[in-house]
């Protein structure tokens, strides 16, 4: 057997059905609470401004409900910020994501002994 594998697993969660957000949306979105642009966010999370609008307007569609909140440039600079229920949304998906990491990794122990 191989001792180099890895087990992770993937969590998105979903509104009626339709993805809300998965690793690369809650990457984009601690992005721009960090920096505060949407442009900039794109660019640390390795996707295209175009893309990052995209999956916002796919979150937005999906909840019904502003994403973020942005504020338009002049003298003192624009901004985008998360709307507390998105902060909320994203708290509860790494809370999620590090419940299940810590069950896969629980049980791939106990998965590699019995194929041994």
């Amino acid at each position: 057997m191989n001792h180099d594998l890895e087990a992770r697993a993937g969590l998105t969660l979903r509104h009626h059905g339709v993805p809300v957000i998965g690793e690369r949306e809650a990457r984009l979105l601690e992005a721009v609470d960090r920096v505060q642009s949407i442009k900039e966010a794109a660019r640390e999370a390795g996707i295209s401004y175009r893309t990052a609008w995209s999956v916002i307007q796919m979150m937005e569609r999906a909840l019904g409900r502003p994403v973020v909140a942005s504020r338009a440039g002049g003298p003192g600079g624009g901004g985008t910020t998360l709307t507390d229920e998105c902060r909320g949304l994203l708290d509860l998906y790494r809370d999620l994501q590090r419940r299940l990491d810590a069950a896969v990794s629980d049980a791939w122990p106990a998965s590699q002994a019995a194929t041994a």
